[in-house]
Parts: C-alpha cells; sequence; structure tokens
C-alpha cells in the first residue's frame, strides 16, 4: 500500500506530472479557464499585447505607451460592451498576458471604466506575476505557452499590439499567421505606434523578397493613439454599443 502504484491516479502528482499524462495537463489547462470565462458569459474579447517592461513613470515614450494602452483599456470596455451583460453574455472583454507594463495598463483602464476584464498569466522566471486590475476570478495561470495563446485567440474579436520584444512579436506573429492561412476568422489587427513597428520590422522588405505578398499588409493597419486605435477596431468591425 505504500508503493507508487497504489495511489488513486488523480491525487498521484508524481504520475499527473510525469510525461504520459501531458496530453491531460494540455486538457486541464484548456477546461479551467473555460469553464470561468463560461461562467461569467465571456463570448467575445479585445486582446492586448505589449512589453512587460515598460513603466508609467519613466518620463519617455514607455510612459506614453502605457498611458495610451490605459486610456484605450477603458475606451474599449465602456464602448464595446464590456460594462454590459446581454443574455447573460458579455462581449469585448480586455484580455491581456496578465503581467506588468502594457498588459497591466490595459487590466487598470478596463477595471476603472469598471469592467471585468482577463489575465491569461504564464508561469515564467521573471516578469509574470499578475498585476493588480484583472479581475481575481478571471485571472488565470498557464504552464503551457500554446494553451495559453489557444485561449488568447479563440474568443478574440480584435488584436491590439503595443510596442514589446520577442513575447510581444511571438504572439502577434502567431496570430498574422493564422489570418494569412485563414485558420481563424478575420479579426482587426492594429499596431500601435507606426514609427516604433515600422522600425522594428520591416514589412516592405518581407514583400520584396518575396516572404510575404503585397495583400498580406492589408491583415493590420496602424494608430498612434487610444482614440484612433479604438476607431479603427470600428471601422473594421467592432460593434460599438450606443451610449
Amino acid at each position: 500500500m505504500a508503493s507508487p502504484s497504489y495511489r488513486l491516479p488523480a491525487l498521484d502528482q508524481d504520475y499527473l506530472l510525469g510525461d504520459s499524462m501531458r496530453g491531460l495537463r494540455f486538457l486541464l489547462e484548456y477546461a479551467k479557464a473555460e469553464e470561468e470565462l463560461r461562467a461569467w458569459g465571456i463570448r467575445s474579447t479585445i486582446v492586448v499585447f505589449g512589453s512587460a517592461r515598460v513603466r508609467p513613470d519613466t518620463g519617455d515614450r514607455h510612459a506614453r505607451w502605457y498611458n495610451e494602452a490605459l486610456a484605450f483599456g477603458r475606451i474599449a470596455s465602456e464602448r464595446g460592451g464590456a460594462l454590459r451583460v446581454q443574455d447573460g453574455l458579455r462581449d469585448n472583454v480586455i484580455a491581456t498576458g496578465g503581467g506588468p507594463g502594457i498588459m497591466e495598463a490595459a487590466n487598470r483602464g478596463a477595471r476603472e471604466a469598471g469592467a471585468p476584464t482577463i489575465g491569461f498569466n504564464i508561469s515564467l522566471p521573471r516578469e509574470q506575476e499578475p498585476n493588480a486590475y484583472q479581475t481575481p476570478d478571471l485571472t488565470f495561470r498557464f504552464h503551457y505557452f500554446a494553451m495559453r495563446k489557444m485561449h488568447l485567440a479563440m474568443r478574440a474579436n480584435a488584436l491590439v499590439a503595443f510596442p514589446g520584444g520577442f513575447g510581444t512579436f511571438d504572439e502577434l506573429f502567431e496570430v498574422l499567421t493564422l489570418r494569412q492561412t485563414n485558420k481563424s476568422p478575420p479579426i482587426p489587427i492594429v499596431l500601435f505606434d507606426r514609427a516604433y513597428w515600422s522600425a522594428a520590422i520591416n514589412f516592405d522588405r518581407l514583400v520584396e523578397d518575396g516572404m510575404i505578398d503585397a495583400a498580406d499588409l492589408s491583415l493590420f493597419e496602424y494608430a498612434d493613439d487610444a482614440e484612433s486605435l479604438w476607431k479603427t477596431l470600428v471601422a473594421r468591425g467592432v460593434c460599438e454599443i450606443e451610449r
């Protein structure tokens, strides 16, 4: 009876964390968040990506990015429907990766508007303690990037990419690839701060060298302030509620 083989499988952590149960752990990470999102009636989200290293008190471009992300989180929550429950459902709820920086700002804007807001956190060596502005019941923690990405994408009505590093690029190109290959619905994708993105990625060079089609450049647009960002999303199909 002291042998590990005698333990109930559901209570045997060594077994559950073993290689053979990786598929089950994927399922658990999907199901736990899915159940809570359904309980809250979250039908659709607006996903905001961006650097965890941006701070509001730096007095430079970082501060501007933070404040614009905060303003956008508030605008999108007030005008997109996250404050209103209709037939038990909410739409356009702000969702982020749950960390500090741009993610904190977007969650904070939604929170200050009085809306629920989602944080899809992930276990990392640094920069990934949940920020203080996520709705507690909608604060999730993942081990697998793949499952986190799935939850970020599967309810998204739009994707907004603020300036960021490897993680932001990873998420952005994941969604761009899904759109390019028609593996996801035609959601609007907006890159915040044209100057940053134009300097960071030479999209025109990708076209010139035949890496992407010229038509692929229409998969995304640019915006340089929170108000124009929201208007771009609305122009591309995000519903705006009557105020």
